[in-house]
């Protein structure tokens, strides 16, 4: 009996779906596989982004399909609204609802369980699609979808592929990153030694009595562990937001802010780096720990992996004190230098992650932390 995977693959075909696009959910993502492997597929940096490339191939006669977590929704409702709605073009959408079923990270719960009162609010359409046997409204509302040039949403439980098992083939970045839409190839002066992990252990030192914006997932759990004090602040939520935290903290206080980021969560929101740019806080370092995946979903490859160089991108929008680091030499001498401006060190990393506890301090607790270190 072919798995939940299988079985909608088989749906989406079915109903001619021949364009599609995602951003990584660990809780998809050996369905997010399988879609990259039986469709053309776009990887994402932003959700709303999404929105709009899905819009171009529906007005070239394609029949487009996204696949995002519940967070996603948040940053599409405009152009859902204003773009796709506005101009009635269709647009089925696989929602990964998050905070709903044994969800472990509380930050997913708030956007997670009222996404239905979202959706209803903004008026897209929707299904909850809570077991295995819900998939039979799947293929009756697609054809609508494609048919009366819809908007729809469909809302999967994690529930779903709790018993599905690994059917995906894990391949990794270099495997993965074979798509024809790929054309570029980067060739770094220097190759990665370290894993993040090892990469926070070596840069610990030059972290102590510094503010310390920290990205969610792994990251967070990993700095947690190997150099936890009151000054950081861990990412619970809000992919993307980590630079510009940051980059708000630098300009409200005179301490020294350091900002451990990730590539897919800079290329999210890439335009910080310029606002950065333009205000230069002197305080500021962004550290870009650069392992050309989504660590924290499954390794999924990010674009840094095929045609992007983060030094270049940040060089590009305007900051001038850059460097690109591997070696523990590099490291330390990138984490050591001082400039008069803002900073950032594009550290090359081994994917992979640690198995740490998850954070054992409330977020609540985090913040009064944070926030008292900011005071003294």
């Amino acid at each position: 009996m072919p798995g939940p995977e299988e079985e909608l693959i088989g749906i989406l075909k079915n109903n001619g779906v021949d364009f599609t696009s995602s951003l990584p959910c660990e809780k998809i993502k050996t369905l997010l596989e399988m879609v990259e492997d039986s469709f053309f597929h776009v990887p994402l940096t932003r959700e709303e982004e999404g929105v709009g490339i899905s819009a171009g191939a529906a007005l070239s006669g394609k029949k487009p399909a996204m696949f995002v977590q519940s967070s996603g929704i948040g940053n599409m409702i405009n152009a859902l609204l204003s773009l796709t709605g506005f101009y009635r073009l269709p647009l089925a959408i696989f929602v990964s609802q998050r905070g709903i079923y044994k969800e472990k990270i509380a930050a997913q719960l708030p956007m997670g369980q009222r996404l239905p009162m979202i959706l209803k609010g903004a008026g897209i359409s929707y299904s909850v699609i809570s077991k295995r046997d819900d998939f039979r409204v799947i293929g009756k509302k697609l054809r609508n979808v494609y048919a009366k040039n819809m908007i729809h949403a469909f809302l999967l439980s994690p529930e779903i592929w709790e018993n599905a098992g690994v059917r995906g083939q894990g391949l990794g970045v270099r495997e993965r990153v074979k798509k024809p839409f790929l054309t570029c190839s980067l060739q770094p002066a220097t190759s990665p030694k370290y894993t993040r992990y090892e990469i926070l252990k070596i840069i610990a030192p030059y972290l102590s009595e510094k503010i310390v914006v920290c990205n969610l997932g792994f990251p967070a759990k990993e700095l947690f562990h190997v150099k936890h004090q009151p000054s950081n602040f861990y990412m619970l939520g809000s992919m993307g937001m980590t630079t510009p935290i940051g980059l708000g903290v630098a300009l409200s206080s005179k301490k020294e802010v350091v900002v451990i980021d990730g590539d897919g969560s800079l290329l999210m929101n890439p335009g910080t780096l310029a606002t950065a740019a333009c205000l230069a806080p002197g305080n500021l370092t962004i550290l870009a720990i650069d392992n050309k995946v989504y660590g924290s979903t499954g390794n999924q490859p990010t674009l840094t992996g095929a045609c992007v160089d983060l030094e270049i991108t940040a060089k590009g929008f305007g900051i001038k004190d850059t460097v690109k680091a591997a070696t523990k030499k590099e490291l330390i001498n990138a984490m050591k230098r001082r400039g008069k401006g803002i900073r950032f060190i594009h550290a090359l990393a081994v994917s992979g992650n640690r198995d740490v506890l998850n954070i054992s301090l409330h977020h609540l607790v985090n913040k009064k932390q944070v926030m008292g270190f900011i005071k003294t």
